[in-house]
């Protein structure tokens, strides 16, 4: 894709608002082309909330925060029908739900029927209230966090949930020079100077996406897609020293998100096709998370991650 398109200067724009996480702004905006929703597992203080902030203020969107708590009702995210007597009739109130970009801030610390009630709107695109059906805005994107601190009064995400989002992204801290670049732009922007970013159109987004699928996938790399998934599934076909570690591998929804990342990763890139390797970068953020690791897994030390890159090196090219 041409550098000049908005897209692509929202991107390089948002890389030099949002220091020491690549991965992170790479990810977004990926969800955001593919149609799909964003988890991010950090620490506090890692720039998650920043990241979607910035996001909303280059898309000429609406942007809510929804800050997941035990006591959140599923009214509080989807909205709910107020009586108004003066008029004798129910009114609709939509809820935080309906904007073009959602934080659901901390969504493990929610009960599990709050957040169903915000997967089914990630998945289904609209909200039923009373009766009644409601389409959500176009884009749509949710991107979640939880907090790997804490764990003290959380509901972790059944794995049948967590295969509602598109990709998991694991953030770390900075390191020692970024950091000093992030103090840097901290006092710029106190200094109300702060990085100029690029506005976009949610419309440039749907085109955006739209040109996805013009990208060309190869029978070859179908079927290297195609093997990845199956190897999650199976992977004493593929490697004998990974046998008897996973329980569970991914969904076909794992097969459709990772033709659908990779194309979106290709049209960042400029090609207007396909390779291996972008199937190889973006695979363990689409399918780490979709990962149930049998227990001798676990007690071994493995994690979704570490497991996807060993596929990768066991699963062949063509």
């Amino acid at each position: 894709m041409d550098a000049t398109h908005p897209v692509i200067q929202l991107k390089d724009a948002l890389q030099h608002r949002i220091l020491g996480q690549p991965e992170l702004v790479e990810s977004l905006l990926l969800a955001l082309l593919a149609d799909g929703h964003l988890l991010v597992e950090g620490a506090p203080g890692l720039a998650k909330t920043t990241a979607i902030k910035a996001l909303a203020a280059g898309l000429q969107g609406d942007f809510s925060r929804i800050q997941f708590t035990p006591d959140l009702m599923p009214s509080d995210v989807t909205g709910s029908d107020i009586y108004r007597a003066d008029e004798h009739r129910f009114e609709f109130q939509p809820g935080p739900i309906f904007a073009n970009l959602v934080l659901a801030d901390e969504i493990n610390r929610a009960p599990a029927k709050v957040q169903s009630a915000l997967l089914e709107a990630m998945s289904e695109r609209q909200v039923s209230v009373g009766g009644h059906t409601y389409p959500l805005r176009q884009p749509f994107l949710v991107m979640a966090t939880q907090n790997p601190v804490e764990h003290e009064g959380t509901y972790p995400l059944p794995e049948a949930q967590l295969d509602r989002f598109l990709m998991k992204v694991n953030i770390d801290y900075p390191d020692v020079r970024t950091e000093r670049q992030v103090l840097e732009l901290a006092r710029q922007e106190e200094a109300h100077h702060p990085v100029e970013l690029p506005r976009l159109d949610p419309d440039q987004i749907l085109q955006a996406r739209e040109a996805l699928n013009d990208i060309h996938v190869a029978e070859a790399v179908s079927d290297y897609i195609i093997h990845l998934v199956d190897a999650t599934r199976r992977p004493e076909r593929y490697s004998e020293a990974l046998t008897g570690l996973i329980d569970f591998g991914a969904s076909p929804r794992g097969t459709i998100a990772l033709d659908r990342c990779a194309r979106a990763l290709a049209w960042f890139d400029g090609q207007s096709y396909v390779t291996p390797e972008h199937v190889q970068r973006i695979a363990p953020r689409v399918l780490a998370h979709r990962l149930v690791l049998s227990l001798s897994g676990q007690a071994a030390g493995w994690t979704g991650a570490s497991l996807v890159d060993a596929l990768l090196e066991s699963v062949a090219v063509g």
